[in-house]
C-alpha cells in the first residue's frame, strides 16, 4: 500500500519508504528526548537540485554521533555482503534536515551522499584518515594522514541548475540540447539494476555492462524538449556520438555537487608534490583498526 504524506507533496512512497521515514520519525523523537549530540552538515548541493516541498531542499542534513549499535551494522556479514551495508550506516545516523523534517534517503543525489559518509566518519572515529598513497612520478607508496575536515566542497564550473534541479546542454555535433539531472540514490539502484539486466539478455555472452548507456538514459529528461522516454532510449542507443557523449559527461561533471576527494600529496622518495592525488578509500575509512 503506498501513502502520500505532507513531507513528499504529490508523491507516493513506497512501504518500505514509509516504514523507513516512520523510523526516522521515532528516531529523532528519541535522539530529541535523551539529548542525544547531533551535528548539522551542509550538502554540496545546496539544496538546489531538490523540490521546494523536498525537505532536502533546506541543503542541510542533521546526523548523530555513530555509536556501537552502529558499529554492528558495520561488521554485519549480511549486510556486507549484499553490499548495502554503508547505506544502512547512513540511514541510521541520518535524524533530519535541521529543521526537524525526516528525509527521504532515497532522493539524495550522489555527491551529497558522500558528504554524508565523510561526515559520518569523522563523527565517528575523528578526521585523522590513515592512508597509503603511491606517488604519481616514481610509483614508490608512502603512509599519509589526511584530514578529513580539510575535504571542501567542489565548485560547479557550469550553469547552474533551473527551479526544477535540471541542466541544460547542446551537443557539439548532433546540435541537440539535451535536459538532464544529476542521479539520486533511488536512480543508481534503476541504473545498476537495468545494466545487470541488459547483460543478462544479451545471452551469447559480449561481456559488455551497459553501464555508460543505462546512466544515460535516467540522467536525460528531454531531448529539444522531447520529454517521451522510448524516443531518448532510442536516441542513446542509436544516435549518441562519442564526441557527444564524452564532451556531455564532462560537463555533467562539471555541474554535478560532490566533495573534492583530492590531496596534497609530497613524495618523500623523489620530492615530487601533487596538490591534486585522488584520496584512496581502503578499509580503513569505516573499519579503524581496533
Amino acid at each position: 500500500m503506498n501513502k502520500v504524506t505532507d513531507d513528499y507533496p504529490g508523491k507516493a512512497l513506497s512501504t518500505t519508504e514509509l516504514k523507513q521515514k516512520l523510523a526516522n520519525e521515532a528516531n529523532v523523537s528519541l535522539i530529541k528526548e535523551s539529548k542525544f549530540p547531533t551535528e548539522i552538515i551542509d550538502l554540496p548541493s545546496g539544496g538546489k537540485l531538490y523540490p521546494a516541498g523536498s525537505a532536502l531542499s533546506s541543503g542541510k542534513v542533521e546526523m548523530k554521533y555513530m555509536t556501537a549499535k552502529e558499529e554492528d551494522i558495520l561488521t554485519s556479514a549480511n549486510l556486507i555482503q549484499k553490499g548495502v551495508v554503508i547505506d544502512t550506516l547512513l540511514r541510521a545516523l541520518i535524524i533530519s534536515n535541521g529543521e526537524g523534517q525526516s528525509i527521504n534517503y532515497n532522493d539524495l543525489v550522489v555527491g551529497d551522499k558522500n558528504a554524508i559518509m565523510i561526515a559520518a566518519r569523522v563523527l565517528g572515529y575523528g578526521a585523522d584518515y590513515p592512508v597509503e598513497m603511491v606517488c604519481p612520478s616514481c610509483g614508490v607508496k608512502q603512509k599519509q594522514t589526511v584530514d578529513l575536515t580539510t575535504l571542501e566542497n567542489k565548485k560547479s564550473d557550469g550553469d547552474p541548475a533551473d527551479e526544477d534541479g535540471k541542466f541544460t546542454f547542446k551537443l557539439p555535433i548532433a546540435k541537440k540540447t539535451l535536459t538532464f539531472k544529476i542521479l539520486t540514490h533511488a536512480d543508481e539502484k534503476l541504473v545498476d539494476t537495468e545494466a545487470k539486466r541488459m547483460k543478462k539478455k544479451k545471452v551469447g555472452g559480449n561481456g559488455i555492462t551497459y553501464e555508460l548507456t543505462s546512466r544515460f538514459k535516467y540522467m536525460i529528461v528531454a531531448i529539444d524538449g522531447e520529454e517521451d522516454k522510448m524516443k531518448i532510449r532510442s536516441f542513446v542507443d542509436n544516435e549518441f556520438l562519442s564526441r557527444d557523449s564524452l564532451a556531455f559527461r564532462q560537463y555533467a561533471e562539471s555541474v554535478s555537487p560532490d566533495v573534492d576527494m583530492t590531496v596534497y600529496f609530497e613524495c618523500d622518495s623523489c620530492g615530487h608534490e601533487d596538490a591534486s592525488v585522488q584520496m584512496p578509500m581502503n578499509v580503513q575509512f569505516f573499519w579503524p583498526r581496533a
